[in-house]
């Protein structure tokens, strides 16, 4: 199970620093909306992260060959992942 720590100091990559910053100030507004029980309004601000989230698919490699970079990596989608599977469960939406 991987960790959902992201340590600042280790995002190098412009694209993984751009998801990072946007993820700081746009999931505690989702998870505000979502603890108030507006589910559709914290979809919607979650909707914006779709930009820096393709240019971190684009530009980065996750699975870096030094493994604090890797791990770091896997934390930051580990999180969005939580962020994203609050609001609905991804995997219900392929069916």
């Amino acid at each position: 199970m991987v960790d959902a720590h992201v340590s600042e100091l280790l995002l190098q990559e412009p694209a993984e620093k751009a998801l990072y910053e946007a993820m700081q100030r746009i999931v505690p507004q989702a998870d505000a909306q979502f603890d108030a029980g507006d589910y559709t309004a914290s979809l919607q601000t979650l909707a914006a992260l779709r930009e820096p989230v393709d240019a971190f698919f684009d530009g980065v490699m996750v699975n870096a060959e030094q493994i604090d970079l890797r791990l770091n990596r896997q934390g930051l989608l580990k999180t969005l992942h939580q962020a994203m599977n609050r609001v609905a469960d991804l995997s219900r939406l392929a069916a």
